[in-house]
């Protein structure tokens, strides 16, 4: 999976200078992202070893994070950057061996650590495939996000060089990089400049886009459809629980991945899959998931076998006693233009209980708002307040946190 020599070289010394710390296959090895400049090549080099890996996210505060370490019970703690070796280390293990703890995003509560294997990751890269165009790979986020590590370590697979990035840059995206992981707010920030720039569009060398995180609206693919005519989007549907559930090519919807079977009871996803974890971490033990799990997404899958996301059961609003899930309203208000993104909440109100509140990112004009809500929502879903916002909260992987 390792990609040049530069790089196998670092993930080789980091694997010494962890076996000299006495990592062996099984161990537990957490990564000090805020502290650490180099996460892949510690993360790597910990595989080699047959070890397990958690990158600590910066922004956990320190109940989180002092909650996360009590769960995983890492047997070391690195950070700096690992001294650069050409002397090799076997790899140890097997795609049955657990290589990473990932933990849930923290968009809701306390993190949870979860264990994968290498299998779980290797065949969803399978799933996405290689790219048909040679060349780097944007992945424009912090590694401690799981979505933009699966990026980093899906470039190396597809023998691609993941070229790493504290933040996103549309700039960069269309002038050196064939590929590149985005979330969907970052694909609506590089179709805004290009709509201003008619040269990086002549100029764009981007040829694949890998969309995850969120829910791609229509506007956005079609608006993608046209300022990238030569560029694929590929937009993939999963958890941290689960990997890859469903991916998207052109048009058609969602599809299942092969293998992965689901369940939709009472309206909520299950899922049973070879791509799935293994189980909860829980003061160092594992808890093992079960055959079937959910992480309570509300779906529906159409006539065509389609799969439509409507939202996580818990991001419901109860107005009046009609339940509106919120991604549901998001995703019409953010086809209105000037729309950056939305979140769409509830706020208290002394006889509904509480109402519709659509707090939106960017500068759209509210008559233009309440004209999509009019148009593509029934009454009951519409928002009755309005709350506009210079930037939303989110999570490290640029996901939006309700929570907050």
């Amino acid at each position: 999976m390792i990609a040049d020599g530069t790089m196998l070289a670092r993930a080789h010394g980091a694997a010494r200078e962890l076996a000299a710390r006495g990592v062996v296959e099984g161990a537990r090895v957490a990564i000090d992202s805020a502290d650490a400049p180099d996460v892949l090549a510690w993360f790597l080099g910990a595989d080699l070893l047959g070890a397990a890996t958690l990158v600590i996210e910066p922004s956990w505060t320190p109940r989180e994070r002092e909650a996360v370490l009590a769960d995983a019970r890492p047997d070391v703690v690195v950070s700096g950057s690992p001294r650069p070796t050409a002397e090799s280390v076997p790899r140890a293990g097997d795609e049955d061996t657990d290589f990473y703890l990932p933990t849930t995003s923290g968009s809701s509560g306390r993190p949870k650590v979860l264990t994968r294997t290498r299998g779980s990751w290797s065949r969803s890269f399978a799933a996405l495939g290689r790219f048909p165009h040679a060349g780097p790979v944007l992945v424009p986020g912090p590694l401690s996000s799981s979505l933009f590590l699966f990026g980093a370590l899906h470039a190396l697979w597809a023998g691609q060089e993941p070229r790493l990035r504290p933040r996103f840059e549309p700039e960069t995206a269309c002038a050196e990089v064939t590929a590149a992981h985005l979330v969907p707010a970052m694909l609506a920030r590089l179709l805004a400049v290009l709509e201003r720039r008619p040269d990086l569009r002549e100029s764009c060398v981007l040829r694949t886009v890998v969309c995850g995180g969120a829910h791609v609206g229509e506007e956005l693919r079609a608006q993608c459809s046209r300022l990238l005519p030569r560029t694929e989007l590929i937009e993939y549907y999963g958890s941290a629980e689960h990997s890859l559930i469903a991916i998207r090519r052109g048009e058609g919807g969602l599809r299942t991945v092969p293998g992965v079977e689901i369940d939709v009871r009472e309206g909520a996803l299950w899922v049973r899959s070879p791509l799935s974890f293994r189980g909860y971490l829980r003061r160092g033990a594992l808890d093992p998931a079960p055959e079937w799990s959910t992480v309570d997404d509300l779906v529906r899958v159409d006539d065509t076998g389609a799969l439509e996301v409507l939202g996580r059961a818990g991001a419901m609003v109860s107005c009046g006693g009609k339940l509106v899930a919120a991604e549901e309203v998001e995703s019409v208000l953010r086809r209105v233009q000037g729309v950056v993104d939305v979140l769409v909440t509830g706020t208290p109100h002394p006889t509904l209980g509480s109402v519709v509140t659509a707090i939106v990112e960017g500068s759209p004009e509210l008559r233009d708002l309440r004209a999509a809500a009019r148009s593509g929502l029934e009454p009951g879903k519409r928002p009755r307040r309005w709350v506009m916002t210079d930037a939303l909260p989110r999570t490290a992987s640029g996901k939006l946190r309700r929570s907050l």
